[in-house]
């Protein structure tokens, strides 16, 4: 179920960075984290708290949920 979640984040948060057309590298710096973490991130390699995950999604203007949710961004 954590690596589903994990996977389901890498995925929702690839499909923002596709849809504002930025690099990796890039939306790294939009969300405040470094670009080998954001690609960490991307492959659902991490295991992050649920603040981490609150403060990606303050970031980005959207609810927490919608990260781990299998119909964000990538549904």
């Amino acid at each position: 179920m954590a690596d589903d979640l994990q996977r389901t984040l890498g995925k929702n948060l690839r499909a923002f960075r596709d849809a504002e057309d930025l690099s990796q590298e890039a939306f790294a710096e939009v969300l405040g984290v470094h670009r080998t973490y954001m690609g960490a991130l991307e492959r659902g390699e991490r295991n992050v708290s649920l603040r981490s995950v609150e403060k990606i999604a303050d970031r980005l203007k959207i609810e927490p949920l919608l990260l781990l949710s299998d119909n964000g961004r990538s549904g």
